[in-house]
């Protein structure tokens, strides 16, 4: 019998329509000899969709049609059966659509890669592919990321933390305080967003107040750190969990500025259209010397597990060329196309990747199974309309 593998893909995210390619791309790389795929579209109102027609990319055009020719679905568990509902329900007629073994998110960005999908998940009880809810929250929420990663004596650069509300209130105080502790030129940033997006550089304080004004377009919290103005930048994806995590190929993404942008990374796939984050202008391998290969390599592995990561994710390296030193810029814990391109070098093709990432999924689901979330208690047995007792009664 075929594992029913559903596709979710979508969502409230300014990363809504890289994650319609990374998943379709996924869609058509499974091994359809074990699984039988269920594409699940989710609109960026949050609203579930499936039919014929969600896995096909051609289809997200017309984005409206679609959805009039799709079912829309809300998951139900039924006894440990996960089972996709048609909604709203109607009084005759086949009111289920479809079941699922297990649930593949594919999604980037806030409100789905950040732990919040994997947290309705959970809640569910629904097995999904990749990191769980913290990790999830971590590797986006980049502040309480490089703390972890500073806590375990992993090199990332050092930040100031603003919030739009003290911004707003007290501009001078705060852009005072942080140019007492950074030195020009600076790189302003959201703290929960990838794929460059609302990122600008600043020369000089006029140029630091116009970017606090931009990144705040996209998040109520900005980090401030150092820009790294001689550098080369390095990708590395690891794939496992806890237990055993290898890494990928290095590689060195091309950019048209002085950030790697948007554009760099979705935009630039040539004549035929975005290919996602696969279309992006690369190097691969990258060119570096084969010690500092290894080095990165053991520093994605060792970034993986600090953050307690599951399934694949990409990280993200700074090497300042002034220094020489190494330093983690973020991790991607659902990369753009799922950075199948670096693991084909190493043999591991698409096909395989998915399926070990499958896989993980379920040793980890036995693994869970022997931990008691319940525990059998009479708390409730004397409890009247009259008031708790409860914790009070021991006073």
């Amino acid at each position: 019998m075929l594992i029913r593998v559903g596709v979710l893909f979508g969502g409230k995210s300014v990363e809504h329509e890289v994650s319609i390619i990374s998943a379709i791309q996924a869609i058509n790389g499974f091994d359809k000899t074990k699984y039988e795929i269920i594409p699940l579209y989710m609109t960026k109102e949050g609203a579930l969709y499936a039919g014929d027609s969600t896995g096909k990319i051609e289809e997200y055009r017309n984005i409206p049609g679609l959805l009039k020719k799709s079912h829309r679905v809300i998951f139900v568990n039924d006894n440990g059966k996960f089972l996709l509902m048609k909604y709203p329900a109607k009084g005759f007629g086949k009111r289920m659509y479809a079941s699922v073994d297990i649930v593949f998110p594919i999604v980037h960005g806030t409100n789905v890669e950040d732990g919040a999908l994997q947290g309705y998940l959970k809640t569910l009880s629904v097995p999904f592919v990749g990191c769980d809810v913290a990790a999830s929250a971590a590797g986006m929420e980049k502040y309480t990321q490089k703390a972890i990663l500073k806590y375990n004596d992993i090199p990332v650069l050092d930040c100031v933390r603003v919030f739009s509300a003290a911004y707003f209130k007290d501009m001078d105080t705060i852009i005072n305080q942080i140019e007492g502790s950074i030195s020009y030129p600076l790189i302003v940033k959201p703290s929960n967003l990838g794929s460059s997006i609302g990122i600008k550089k600043a020369l000089n304080r006029d140029e630091l107040k116009g970017a606090f004004e931009y990144t705040f377009q996209y998040a109520n919290i900005a980090l401030v750190e150092r820009a790294v103005t001689n550098l080369k930048e390095i990708n590395c994806a690891v794939l496992g969990d806890q237990d055993l995590a290898i890494a990928s190929e290095c590689e060195e993404p091309i950019n048209t500025d002085d950030i790697l942008s948007y554009n760099d990374k979705y935009i630039s796939g040539g004549k035929n259209g975005s290919k996602g984050m696969s279309g992006a202008k690369r190097r691969l391998p990258a060119d570096i010397a084969p010690e500092t290969r290894e080095e990165i390599r053991n520093l994605a592995i060792k970034t993986f597990q600090a953050l307690g990561c599951n399934g694949v994710a990409r990280i993200d390296f700074f090497i300042d060329l002034q220094s020489n030193k190494i330093f983690v810029n973020e991790i991607n814990t659902i990369p753009g196309s799922l950075s199948f391109y670096l693991w084909e070098p190493i043999g591991i093709s698409y096909t395989e990747l998915l399926t070990r990432l499958i896989n993980l999924t379920f040793k980890r689901e036995r693994e869970n199974a022997g931990i008691s979330y319940c525990i059998d208690t009479n708390i409730l047995a004397n409890f009247t309309s009259t008031g708790a007792k409860g914790a009070k009664s021991l006073a």
